[in-house]
């Protein structure tokens, strides 16, 4: 009985016949690195976008939560939000919700603003003292405003350091005035970079006292009084954060007298952060689907190149046979030519794809990475793919008569 070849001799033959056909291995390897190296740079690339927008939701505060106006339907419709928080729910807020710290009211008006012959769209945000430690600015220069500031209604602005550079080009912006609508206000501060959320960029933003805004530029409604656009609030610690909303939507649903849907929601952080968490792991999941066809139609050309090569090599097998080997050889020969294939693509693939994670991690703000378990992953898949699509031409190969074969000598 014919003895059975080692797994050495085994793979050596195989590497042998792949170099022995250099061109059409290369060709046949491309797919896999094609697909390897789309599965690593797409899952990077999604992961790269759940680090930015959880990067950019951490430089809100942290235990915040968002009291906004309107309901559910209005957001989704994007329509203007109805005029239904106002400053006395703030200050109620503070006053009687047990779980919160700092209460910060805001109003937001887009503004043209102006400093000698330069002039900007900006978002003008009227706040308290309390919005520096509540939204964890910085300042890099200046001060920011008092309770006096706040309490006189003082015309002065904190503005961000993108719209300093911008107003005041090669100018120390503290002492300088700022004009808008065509208001003076005197800056006073400038804020450290903050960056980007959801793709406002905080560093163009001017901040002036809330009772400034009210008296200067927004005005106050003869009905609602004081309008805001949103309030921060800051909860103990995070434990609290879930109990504040809770206190906090009772209080509010007390003071307008809502018996059916609200006309406000309370946003925490973590409520933003999961559903970014599950748009962007959506988005990747899809991503990795798109690269995985790649490495499916590489296995598909694996196995078509793979039936060729058992065709060419009909003679080769018969004469092999009939000197003893058995057909578990030769189908494990073919085998390991399709692995060795998709092995050393998908290899070059992984190399490939970590590579251009890497650039665009250095060339762009995208923060794109790849984890260690992503590659091994991508890598045992190719692996596996070059053996599920090796099986059929190493299967016909294995069942060639050997008598039939040799006829073709």
């Amino acid at each position: 009985m014919a003895s059975k070849l080692p797994l050495r001799e085994t793979v050596g033959m195989a590497l042998s016949t792949l170099q022995a056909n250099r061109l059409r291995s290369l060709l046949t390897m491309l797919g896999i690195v094609i697909g390897n190296a789309s599965v690593i740079t797409l899952v990077g690339v999604g992961k790269g976008a759940q680090n930015l927008a959880e990067g950019q939701l951490s430089n809100l505060g942290a235990n915040v939560l968002f009291v906004v106006p309107g309901n559910n339907d209005t957001r989704r419709q994007g329509i203007d939000f109805p005029k239904t928080l106002v400053l006395e729910d703030a200050e109620a807020i503070a006053e009687q919700v047990p779980s919160v710290r700092r209460v910060v009211p805001q109003v937001t008006l887009s503004e043209v603003v102006q400093a000698g012959g330069l002039s900007s769209t900006a978002s003008v945000n009227g706040v308290t003292p309390d919005f520096l430690p509540v939204r964890q600015f910085e300042m890099a220069g200046g001060r920011f405003f008092t309770a006096s500031d706040l309490d006189s209604a003082r015309s002065v602005a904190v503005i961000g350091p993108d719209l300093a550079k911008k107003m005041f080009p090669g100018r120390v912006s503290v002492g300088q005035t700022l004009r808008i609508r065509n208001q003076p206000f005197e800056v006073i501060g400038v804020l450290e970079a903050k960056g980007a959320v959801f793709g406002q960029n905080q560093d163009e933003n001017a901040y002036v006292p809330l009772t400034a805004m009210v008296s200067k530029l927004s005005g106050r409604d003869p009905t609602y009084g004081v309008s805001l656009n949103f309030i921060s609030v800051e909860a103990r610690d995070g434990e609290s954060t879930g109990a504040a909303a809770f206190q906090i939507t009772n209080l509010l649903r007390q003071r307008h007298r809502i018996l059916r849907e609200d006309d406000f929601a309370v946003r925490s952080q973590q409520d933003a952060l999961t559903i970014v968490s599950t748009i962007t792991g959506g988005l990747t999941l899809m991503l990795a689907a798109i690269g995985a066809v790649s490495l499916l139609v590489g296995g598909i050309g694996i196995m078509n190149i793979m039936l060729v090569s058992v065709s060419e090599r009909t003679a080769e097998i018969g004469l092999r046979k009939a000197l003893g080997a058995r057909s578990g050889d030769v189908l494990l020969q073919f085998l390991v030519e399709s692995l060795v294939l998709a092995s050393l693509g998908g290899a070059i693939g992984t190399v490939v794809g970590i590579g251009t994670v890497s650039l665009v991690a250095l060339l762009t703000p995208l923060p794109a990475a790849i984890g260690a378990g992503t590659v091994l992953v991508t890598v045992g898949l190719s692996g596996s793919i070059g053996l599920f699509f090796g099986v059929v031409p190493a299967r016909r190969a294995a069942r060639l008569d050997p008598i039939v074969a040799l006829r073709s000598l």
